[in-house]
């Protein structure tokens, strides 16, 4: 006579699975927030670096640091950094993004880099 536990039946990996997927779900919940800030402040300084022509370093330093402040982006005036030379722009933001977590905070780093000719 089989008993039915000796099926193989059990329930302990579809709770392993589930928690997995919560916790898979609480990271991403947290993350792609600041994925998303981060990718528009990206494409801002690539903007920036493309007007390079029209605009001087102070307003590109302006108009990525207003992207920022509207971002809740940690990026202050010495994350910025602006070169011309030989006709051409480079833009690179660097920072670090604290995300928290039950226990720690991540730091999430970040760089952001625009290189374009100046027309």
């Amino acid at each position: 006579m089989r008993l039915r536990r000796e099926r193989g039946e059990g329930q302990l990996g579809c709770l392993v699975g589930l928690i997995f997927l919560a916790i898979g779900i609480f990271v991403a919940w947290k993350m792609i927030p600041v994925k998303v800030k981060a990718a528009e402040l990206r494409q801002m300084v690539v903007d920036e670096a493309k007007s390079a022509g029209t605009h001087n370093d102070g307003k590109i330093r302006d108009f990525i640091l207003n992207k920022a402040r509207e971002n809740d982006l940690p990026v202050s005036e010495e994350n910025i950094k602006i070169s011309r030379a030989h006709a051409e722009i480079i833009v690179d933001v660097e920072y670090d993004v604290p995300i928290q977590f039950p226990g720690f905070v991540y730091k999430w780093h970040q760089h952001h880099h625009a290189q374009n000719p100046i027309f």
